[in-house]
């Protein structure tokens, strides 16, 4: 075959392959059920929130975390914020003795979400007595900006996920608590406005609707994976992780997704639901959004070393680590698309170019039905998630919105292959480094400064890496 057959064909293959694997994700996710929520008391609850300059909304987290969920203890990791947000925690501990600060100080600080995490992890086994049954605490990951839902713990402790002797770990569904802002920008223009607001959408879209189907087929393979945002893992299975160096999280960009590895390869269960989940901050800035998913996408691909051990290991089901293998080397598999998918449609155009007879005769006989069905088939894999998000997540949206929205998930959906280059750039360049993610709230406190860019994102963004 030559290397213009090759492309076709393989880009063929690929898109035939990720249509059919959207058919399954909608398939599972319109037949999922609720979980049975059950009595927290029988364990005890511990958040963790790992922070660095948070001071714009760390305060306001506790207030709700604390009068939400009393019966929980809240450990606040200060990684050596540069801000107020270290003394903001003290002001709020002094009073009450359920919110309790962990500093860290440089040089040993400012390394990574998962040393932050080891290190709240490590004050909470010293404070807890020896006699304490370390299946029964459950400890709860909650980003500085994070709203875990009312019945979180109480669905949490269900028969389906901690109810079950034999689950290690458990993932909540993930929200955009300002999804439905209709200015977020004030002072901005309209355009301005409805591209942030949409933004915002869009990823409330993912997270609720295809990626939540991801996990849902990911239990039927058992590969449940952990996110960065309301996380929540037995005390006894970090346990299992700690080592001698007591740290159960690696450090890896994407450390949730690492230590979800470490846990199945450990043998431990990991379970998904969509009846408890965590609001955070939806990103209004594209390039903010753009180098956050990069790290990610970099993240997982710094995972390709787990692949020798999860081929190896007894814990993994045959779809478990096809499921696992795809996750891990799709960013690959999104520089290949690249290259491959555009050769169809740049053959067609060299052929109108050069021989429009036979263009011509191709259209008529066939070729025009052809072409129409490729476009509807890749706008629509994506877009069916618009209407899906209506009818199950907000009902108050208007069809028209719906798809609005959704033809908005095929350009959103088209930034992987973007993000996927600058991943793989990264690694093969070899840059590790990565700041934290800048909040909408410091943007905009930028935004209004003198002399500031009024550029969406850009005076923060702009010293964010490429």
């Amino acid at each position: 075959m030559s290397a213009l057959e090759v492309c076709i064909v393989a880009s063929l293959l690929l898109g035939l392959g990720f249509l059919w694997y959207v058919a399954v994700l909608v398939f599972v996710y319109l037949r999922a059920t609720p979980d049975t929520p059950a009595d927290p008391g029988v364990f005890t609850w511990h958040f963790l929130l790992p922070c660095r300059d948070e001071a714009a909304v760390i305060g306001e987290t506790l207030d709700y975390l604390r009068s939400t969920f009393p019966q929980a203890v809240c450990w606040v990791v200060d990684d050596d914020s540069r801000d107020a947000t270290a003394s903001i925690v003290a002001d709020i501990g002094q009073t009450d003795p359920a919110v309790r600060l962990v500093r860290r100080r440089m040089p040993h600080a400012r390394s990574g979400k998962g040393d932050a995490l080891n290190a709240g992890y490590r004050a909470l086994c010293t404070e807890l007595e020896a006699a304490t049954d370390r299946e029964s605490v459950i400890v709860c990951v909650v980003d500085a900006d994070g709203r875990p839902s009312a019945g979180l713990l109480r669905v949490c402790a269900g028969s389906r996920l901690f109810g079950d002797a034999t689950t290690g770990a458990a993932q909540v569904e993930v929200r955009m608590a300002n999804r439905g802002e209709s200015r977020p920008l004030p002072g901005r223009g309209t355009v301005t406005n409805l591209a942030a607001g949409l933004l915002a959408r869009l990823q409330d879209i993912e997270f609720r609707c295809p990626i939540s189907a991801m996990q849902m087929l990911r239990a039927r393979s058992h590969t449940v994976n952990l996110g960065g945002n309301g996380q929540l893992v037995r005390l006894s299975a970090l346990d299992a992780l700690a080592g001698g160096a007591a740290a159960p999280w690696g450090n890896a960009l994407l450390e949730d997704f690492e230590i979800g590895l470490r846990l199945m390869l450990a043998g431990l269960r990991i379970v998904y639901t969509t009846g408890a989940w965590v609001d955070q901050e939806g990103l209004w800035s594209l390039r903010t959004l753009l180098v956050q998913r990069t790290r990610w996408a970099q993240g997982s691909l710094q995972c390709l070393r787990y692949l020798p051990q999860i081929w190896k290991s007894a814990n993994f089901t045959n779809s478990g680590l096809f499921e696992v293998t795809y996750f891990i080397v799709q960013p690959w598999l999104q520089v290949v698309g690249t290259v491959v998918y555009p050769v169809p449609l740049l053959v067609f155009i060299d052929n109108a170019v050069h021989f429009p007879a036979f263009t011509e005769a191709f259209l008529y006989n066939g070729g025009a039905a052809m072409l129409l069905l490729y476009l509807v088939i890749g706008v629509g894999e994506f877009a069916i998630w618009g209407f899906i998000y209506r009818q199950r997540c907000e009902r108050h949206l208007s069809r028209r919105h719906a798809l609005v929205i959704g033809l908005g998930m095929t350009a959103y959906a088209w930034l992987s292959y973007v993000i996927a280059w600058r991943a793989v750039a990264r690694v093969v360049s070899g840059r590790t480094a990565w700041p934290k993610t800048p909040r909408n709230a410091e943007l905009l406190r930028l935004q209004t400064l003198p002399g500031t860019s009024l550029a969406v994102g850009k005076s923060m963004a702009s010293r964010l890496p490429e």
